[in-house]
């Protein structure tokens, strides 16, 4: 295999996990997940993403590069009153709906019915919170923050994919030279699967796994479809949806959330740098696998080091990871003039992070934001 293939594969599996592993951990506190249940999770969705890039990959002779869901690890974060069997039925869910939709056409349609500054701004208010919060992390622990944000900030002008690896390496950095941190014993490998069985909690599966399909869907596999067109392949829409849902699924069981198209990383993947021949980029999926299976065998160890970090810098991270998901959320939500109200309305309620009758805010803002969205286009006609 070349080396430009293993060495994109390389960057762009680290690039996903180091600035987005914070986060899928803050997401196995919130629903109170065991240290072993959070390993198993770390390792499930590792194998979950390498199983269907290779599978995807070799099936249709295309570079498909698959992601865990950020938004709906922020969404999961974000969520209280839920057990982790709960979130399990969740997810489980939220699979079996990715896959329907590329089995069911008018499932599909259906959800593409949901005007995009809405669904945009769902996602905004589920991120918000999350990027409030590095303010005050900053004010905690200036030293230990001022040095991530400012390496962020500069490597971000280069290569904003690398932006939020350089402010983890910084963070770890300060933390173990200023010590406020000491590595504590490493677990032993590879991680133990634990399964989960799934408790069917109505509340849970309204407000928590049917909105994590609605921000998985939107902010990720559409983004990552649009993002293999650019390079000119296309993407097997149907049989992506049915392959990552139905993983998702059984993953789940094992506690992880959900797996789709990839967008940011993807594009590191499909150069002309990768391979000259793009008929043969689509061996990137199978070096991109590999990467991954090592990262979930070798999960406990980073999830040890990333634990034994101060808290301040963790919520920092998260907050810097989120920056960019964000500001694609504002612009889209704000994009259309006809949905601006509706789209105020879906982001004040789903920030405010208040849940009702035990179902999340995600839920309840996409419904007022759908709300306000149908009566004012009854007012113009």
């Amino acid at each position: 295999m070349r080396p430009s293939l293993l060495s994109a594969a390389l960057v762009a599996a680290l690039v996903g996990y180091g600035s987005t592993i914070a986060l899928v951990l803050a997401a196995a506190q919130a629903l109170g997940a065991t240290a072993a249940e959070t390993a198993s999770w770390v390792m499930a969705i590792c194998l979950a993403k390498a199983a269907g890039a290779a599978l995807l990959s070799t099936w249709h002779r295309v570079p498909v590069v698959l992601a865990w869901s950020t938004p709906g690890a922020a969404l999961i974060a974000a969520s209280t009153g839920y057990s982790m069997a709960q979130g399990v039925a969740a997810f489980i869910l939220a699979g079996f709906l990715i896959a329907a939709t590329g089995l069911i056409k008018p499932l599909g349609n259906l959800v593409a019915r949901i005007p995009d500054g809405i669904a945009a701004a769902m996602l905004a208010g589920v991120l918000l919170p999350f990027v409030l919060k590095g303010a005050a992390a900053l004010e905690a622990s200036p030293l230990l923050v001022a040095p991530m944000a400012g390496l962020f900030a500069l490597v971000r002008l280069k290569n904003p994919a690398m932006a939020v690896l350089a402010a983890l390496a910084a963070g770890l950095i300060t933390a173990f030279l200023s010590g406020a941190t000491n590595l504590p014993p490493l677990p032993p490998l590879p991680p133990t699967p634990v399964l989960i069985w799934p408790e069917w909690h109505l509340p849970a599966l309204i407000g928590l796994g049917l909105p994590l399909y609605l921000v998985t869907m939107a902010s990720q596999n559409l983004p990552g479809f649009a993002t293999m067109r650019a390079a000119g392949y296309e993407p097997p829409v149907a049989s992506a949806l049915t392959v990552t849902g139905t993983i998702s699924a059984i993953a789940a069981l094992f506690g992880a959330h959900t797996v789709n198209m990839a967008a940011i990383t993807a594009a590191i993947c499909m150069g002309d740098d990768v391979h000259p021949d793009r008929s043969q980029r689509w061996k990137v999926g199978l070096a991109y696998a590999a990467v991954w299976v090592i990262l979930g065998l070798t999960g406990p160890v980073v999830i040890a080091i990333l634990n034994a970090l101060p808290p301040a810098l963790m919520t920092a991270l998260v907050a810097l990871a989120l920056l960019a998901p964000l500001m694609g959320a504002l612009t889209g939500a704000f994009a259309a003039p006809d949905q601006r109200f509706a789209a105020t309305i879906t982001l004040a309620v789903t920030g405010a992070g208040v849940a009702f009758a035990g179902i999340g805010a995600a839920f309840w803002g996409l419904l007022a934001g759908l709300a306000f969205y149908t009566l004012d286009r009854l007012a113009r006609r």
